[in-house]
């Protein structure tokens, strides 16, 4: 006796492996620019996020008793530490890197079931954690290769990162400064104008942080890419883009002295990343058309509320934990109205 499947049969083009490999093709342009700006340390840290995120989700999916091999050619657990591992700084020791896939992977992602159950994004809780629990190693980055003097040999990163033994003479003192994002809110804080903070250090650029405008540029680029093959859509990004740009600046407008200028806000920090790879998570963010928007502009408002008022530099990863929160409430009042209903 032959039985009758029900209907839907249609399949769509997209399957997670799928989807998970263009993300992260679309990342290695940004990677390949923040290894010769910032060093080695850059695919260390991918590396070793890799090798623990895989070890950690083998052992928590065999402890369940699932199938290991199907949950791990998924490729999320390499997304979130290709993610993770571009977040960090360079000279991120190994145990800092391991410390935050592991949480990431087992804590944020299968705590709660696993791909498709966690409410926030994997790579932006382990990175909140280490920043949380380790701000001195955490803002502990490296010049961009066009300012400093010289860089650290692959063997010189392998060891600083494994063994913290830097070249004879060499201190991590010098070999390291703030992020651009760091050095304005500082210099801001003490009563310096943008235009004295910026002729003060090399560090900037003509509209961010030097290096860190090119870096932001191939993910703008890699963003693009994954909105035409549709493996995201416009919303996210746009929204939160767009809500950065206007808010911040509406403040530059009235106070250019007291406030970055939206350009900078773009391509200083980890806009880009956050608006095309990170708040665009499928799982973790809000589902309807309206509700995107909202959630991408909620991320870009809350991001300048840190960067200017809060106590880091940086708010990208907050805001997107923060909108994690909201994504359920706001598809509840955005979800379309049904076909046939009124109201």
């Amino acid at each position: 006796m032959s039985i009758a499947i029900s209907s839907p049969h249609l399949h769509g083009p997209n399957a997670v492996n799928r989807v998970m490999a263009r993300v992260v093709y679309a990342l290695i342009p940004a990677i390949a620019a923040l290894t010769w700006l910032f060093g080695w340390g850059v695919l260390v840290n991918i590396a070793v996020a890799m090798a623990v995120a895989l070890g950690c989700e083998a052992a928590v999916v065999r402890w369940r008793g699932q199938p290991v091999k199907a949950t791990l050619s998924d490729g999320s657990a390499v997304v979130t530490a290709v993610l993770l591992g571009m977040a960090l700084p360079a000279l991120a020791p190994w145990w800092l890197v391991a410390v935050g896939a592991a949480f990431a992977i087992v804590i944020a992602k299968h705590l709660y079931g696993g791909l498709g159950y966690n409410p926030f994004n994997p790579a932006m809780i382990g990175y909140v954690v280490l920043l949380i629990s380790f701000p001195v190693e955490m803002t502990s980055w490296l010049p961009p290769e066009t300012i400093r003097d010289a860089g650290l040999t692959l063997g010189d990163t392998l060891a600083y990162v494994f063994t913290g033994t830097l070249p004879a003479g060499a201190q991590l003192d010098a070999l390291t400064m703030a992020t651009p994002l760091d050095v304005m809110k500082t210099q801001l804080g003490r009563s310096f104008t943008v235009g004295e903070v910026y002729t003060a250090s090399p560090i900037f650029g003509a509209l961010g942080g030097q290096g860190w405008e090119l870096v932001n540029g191939l993910i703008l680029l890699g963003g693009l890419a994954l909105i035409y093959l549709r493996v995201i859509t416009w919303h996210v990004p746009v929204g939160m883009l767009g809500a950065l740009f206007l808010i911040s600046g509406i403040f530059h407008l009235f106070d250019p002295d007291g406030f970055a200028s939206p350009v900078f806000h773009l391509f200083a920090g980890g806009a880009m990343l956050g608006a095309f790879f990170i708040a665009t998570d499928p799982v973790t963010g809000a589902t309807s058309t309206k509700g995107r928007l909202l959630f991408g502009a909620g991320v870009g408002l809350l991001t300048f509320i840190i960067r200017t008022w809060g106590g880091y530099p940086d708010g990208v990863a907050f805001s997107v934990l923060l909108m994690n929160m909201a994504a359920p409430t706001i598809d509840y009042f955005t979800q379309p109205r049904a076909y046939g209903h009124e109201g």
